[in-house]
Protein backbone atom coordinates (compact mmCIF):
# COMPACT_ATOMS: atom_id res chain seq x y z
CA UNK A 1 0.00 0.00 0.00
CA UNK A 2 1.25 3.53 -0.65
CA UNK A 3 0.30 6.49 1.44
CA UNK A 4 0.12 9.81 0.77
CA UNK A 5 -0.13 12.36 4.01
CA UNK A 6 -0.85 15.86 3.49
CA UNK A 7 -2.05 19.15 4.93
CA UNK A 8 0.34 20.19 7.55
CA UNK A 9 1.53 24.08 7.52
CA UNK A 10 2.11 27.04 9.53
CA UNK A 11 -0.78 27.52 12.37
CA UNK A 12 -0.19 29.64 15.50
CA UNK A 13 -0.66 28.28 19.20
CA UNK A 14 -4.08 27.17 19.73
CA UNK A 15 -4.71 26.84 16.05
CA UNK A 16 -5.87 23.59 14.69
CA UNK A 17 -5.29 21.77 11.51
CA UNK A 18 -6.45 18.34 10.15
CA UNK A 19 -4.13 16.64 8.13
CA UNK A 20 -4.75 13.57 5.65
CA UNK A 21 -3.41 10.29 5.00
CA UNK A 22 -4.59 8.76 1.64
CA UNK A 23 -3.86 5.29 0.77
CA UNK A 24 -3.85 3.59 -2.65
CA UNK A 25 -2.89 0.09 -3.90
CA UNK A 26 -4.58 -1.80 -1.53
CA UNK A 27 -7.52 -1.17 0.39
CA UNK A 28 -7.33 0.47 3.37
CA UNK A 29 -9.60 -1.27 5.85
CA UNK A 30 -7.24 -4.08 6.34
CA UNK A 31 -4.84 -2.02 8.25
CA UNK A 32 -4.73 -0.66 11.28
CA UNK A 33 -3.19 2.97 10.79
CA UNK A 34 -1.00 5.07 12.69
CA UNK A 35 0.29 9.00 13.13
CA UNK A 36 3.95 9.50 14.23
CA UNK A 37 6.10 12.92 14.19
CA UNK A 38 9.60 13.27 14.19
CA UNK A 39 11.14 16.74 15.26
CA UNK A 40 14.54 17.55 14.24
CA UNK A 41 17.45 15.40 15.80
CA UNK A 42 14.38 13.30 17.29
CA UNK A 43 13.28 9.92 17.42
CA UNK A 44 10.17 9.43 15.35
CA UNK A 45 7.67 8.95 18.19
CA UNK A 46 4.20 7.80 18.20
CA UNK A 47 1.03 9.98 18.18
CA UNK A 48 -1.65 7.69 18.07
CA UNK A 49 -3.77 4.43 15.96
CA UNK A 50 -6.95 3.54 14.57
CA UNK A 51 -8.58 -0.20 14.69
CA UNK A 52 -9.16 -1.35 10.66
CA UNK A 53 -13.25 -0.44 11.38
CA UNK A 54 -12.31 2.89 13.14
CA UNK A 55 -14.00 1.67 16.30
CA UNK A 56 -11.27 1.64 18.35
CA UNK A 57 -8.26 4.25 18.50
CA UNK A 58 -5.07 4.81 21.36
CA UNK A 59 -2.71 7.53 21.78
CA UNK A 60 0.15 9.06 23.44
CA UNK A 61 -0.16 11.12 26.58
CA UNK A 62 0.77 13.93 24.86
CA UNK A 63 -1.83 14.68 22.48
CA UNK A 64 -4.90 12.90 24.05
CA UNK A 65 -7.62 15.12 24.17
CA UNK A 66 -6.09 17.34 21.78
CA UNK A 67 -5.74 14.77 18.76
CA UNK A 68 -8.24 12.74 16.89
CA UNK A 69 -7.77 10.11 14.24
CA UNK A 70 -10.78 9.13 12.27
CA UNK A 71 -10.68 7.38 9.06
CA UNK A 72 -13.35 6.70 6.02
CA UNK A 73 -12.58 3.25 4.34
CA UNK A 74 -14.73 4.17 1.43
CA UNK A 75 -12.04 6.65 0.66
CA UNK A 76 -9.79 4.70 1.71
CA UNK A 77 -8.06 8.14 3.56
CA UNK A 78 -7.09 8.30 7.53
CA UNK A 79 -7.36 11.63 9.36
CA UNK A 80 -5.52 13.30 12.51
CA UNK A 81 -7.41 16.46 13.82
CA UNK A 82 -5.55 18.65 15.67
CA UNK A 83 -6.61 20.79 17.91
CA UNK A 84 -5.05 23.30 20.80
CA UNK A 85 -1.99 22.63 18.97
CA UNK A 86 1.17 24.04 20.45
CA UNK A 87 5.10 24.87 19.63
CA UNK A 88 6.56 21.86 20.87
CA UNK A 89 3.64 20.29 18.54
CA UNK A 90 6.31 21.72 15.63
CA UNK A 91 7.32 18.26 13.43
CA UNK A 92 7.07 16.33 10.28
CA UNK A 93 3.97 14.06 11.22
CA UNK A 94 4.05 10.34 9.21
CA UNK A 95 1.07 8.28 8.62
CA UNK A 96 1.78 4.08 8.58
CA UNK A 97 -0.39 1.44 8.13
CA UNK A 98 0.18 -2.46 9.40
CA UNK A 99 -1.49 -5.10 8.32
CA UNK A 100 -0.47 -7.88 11.43
CA UNK A 101 -0.33 -5.32 14.06
CA UNK A 102 -2.80 -3.72 16.80
CA UNK A 103 -4.62 -0.75 17.92
CA UNK A 104 -1.91 -0.61 20.30
CA UNK A 105 1.01 -0.91 18.26
CA UNK A 106 2.75 2.20 18.73
CA UNK A 107 6.58 1.09 17.73
CA UNK A 108 7.99 2.31 14.34
CA UNK A 109 8.70 -1.08 13.44
CA UNK A 110 5.55 -2.35 13.81
CA UNK A 111 4.33 -0.62 10.47
CA UNK A 112 5.15 -1.90 7.46
CA UNK A 113 4.42 0.91 5.15
CA UNK A 114 4.62 4.67 5.67
CA UNK A 115 3.81 7.79 3.96
CA UNK A 116 6.38 10.62 3.24
CA UNK A 117 5.49 13.38 5.86
CA UNK A 118 3.84 16.35 6.09
CA UNK A 119 5.40 19.52 8.04
CA UNK A 120 3.51 21.02 11.32
CA UNK A 121 5.13 24.35 12.57
CA UNK A 122 2.85 25.46 15.57
CA UNK A 123 4.30 29.27 16.03
CA UNK A 124 3.77 30.82 19.77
Amino acid sequence: VQLQASGGGLVQAGGSLRLSCAASGRTLSSYVMGWFRQAPGKEREFVGAISRSGGITYYADSVKGRFTISRDNAKNTVYLQMNSLKPEDTCVYYCAATRDGGTTSRGVRAYEYWGQGTLVTVSS
